[in-house]
């Protein structure tokens, strides 16, 4: 799981390290400073008096104690004067600097706050724009699984255009998929109310389909089929397809695992096993990362046995990117978490 934006309590997170939004003299504060304060115990205060405070994107570390992570990540974000006094290089300095520290302790799961976003003012949806390039790039060198945290659906607007162009075609999509089918359902619960003599009741396609085969099986013996012959001729597996489009594509493996925003070792188990069948969020999520087509999309989902449909919201986001050419798995990510529905990858 590289990269995940989820609605918690940083301070319920069992991770390796959770990042504190502090502030420069590491001694607590309000908002998330107080809460990982409150939750660590005094004996974080006290290691926290220790290092003589900490400029303004810059990172130190300390010990979890009461809370269920190893460490904590001390940052000090910027306060947001218009952006025109350097606040997003130091914003991004934050991520910068707490990303090295949990590396250079071995972490293997992090969890930050929106830097910045509460007292300090920074628009929520340019403080996400950072979070995400920073930790994206970051992801690109490094093997880690970094989490997002915030309170709210609604602190996740930076793909605001694309959520918009996304829910307007769910309701064009969705909501006439669905009206169809009640009108059908309605038909259909009209005509078996006919007469129980059956005289008026028309019949059903698919009870004439039924009759239609009826007659010809009587006609003509249906030809046996062969269980051996079938097995022989299995079609190219996910995996398979998978890796020839990797090839196809021209990138390396680790290019396309991480652009799908999938796990290492998940991808090793894919590649290594031609039989493992994925998630249908996984297969989603390499079919955008390597920018297929709508019917490559398809064919790769059938591979694991999924489809798509228009019932399944989900579904529809990602026909709606896909038909619109955009592929940035992180902005789709947004749009599904917005809509509580589940994102791709991981």
């Amino acid at each position: 799981m590289p990269l995940e934006i989820v609605r918690n309590d940083i301070t319920r997170m069992a991770v390796d390290a959770i990042v504190n939004a502090a502030n420069e003299t590491l001694l607590g504060g309000g908002g998330v400073d107080g809460a990982i304060h409150r939750a660590a115990g005094p004996r974080l205060l006290e290691e926290c008096r220790t290092l003589n405070g900490c400029e303004t994107g810059q990172a130190k570390i300390t010990r979890g104690y009461d809370l269920p992570c190893q460490y904590v990540i001390h940052t000090v974000g910027p306060v947001w004067k218009g952006g025109e006094h350097g606040e997003r290089a130091l914003l991004a300095s934050c991520y910068k600097s707490a990303l090295a520290l949990a590396k250079e302790y071995r972490c293997e799961t992090v969890a930050f706050p929106l830097i910045s976003t509460g007292v300090y003012g920074y628009p929520k949806a340019e403080a996400m724009q950072v979070a995400v390039d920073e930790i994206s790039r970051f992801l690109l060198e490094n093997d880690m699984t970094v989490y997002i945290v915030v309170f709210t659906r609604e602190s996740v607007d930076m793909a605001g255009k694309l959520f918009k162009e996304v829910v307007a075609y769910i309701d064009d999509v969705y909501v006439a998929e669905h009206y169809e089918a009640d009108r059908e359902a309605r038909r259909s619960a009209r005509v078996d109310r006919a007469p129980a003599n059956g005289l008026f009741r028309r019949p059903h396609r698919e009870d004439t389909a039924r009759n239609e085969t009826i007659f010809a099986d009587s006609a003509m013996p249906a030809p046996r089929a062969n269980l051996d012959e079938m097995l022989a001729h299995v079609d190219e597996s996910f995996s398979q397809m998978l890796l020839r489009k990797i090839d196809e594509k021209g990138i390396t493996d680790a290019e396309c695992y991480k652009r799908a925003n999938v796990d290492r070792r998940l991808f090793n188990k894919i590649k290594n096993n031609p039989a493992y069948r994925p998630g249908k969020q996984t297969a989603l999520a390499f079919a955008i990362a390597l920018q297929l087509s709508m019917r490559e999309t398809t064919e790769l989902l059938m591979k694991a046995g999924y489809a798509l449909s228009h019932s399944n919201k989900e579904d529809i986001v990602i026909e709606y990117c896909i038909l619109n050419g955009n592929y940035d798995l992180i902005e789709i990510n947004q749009v599904l978490f917005r809509l509580d529905l589940q994102p791709l990858g991981y």
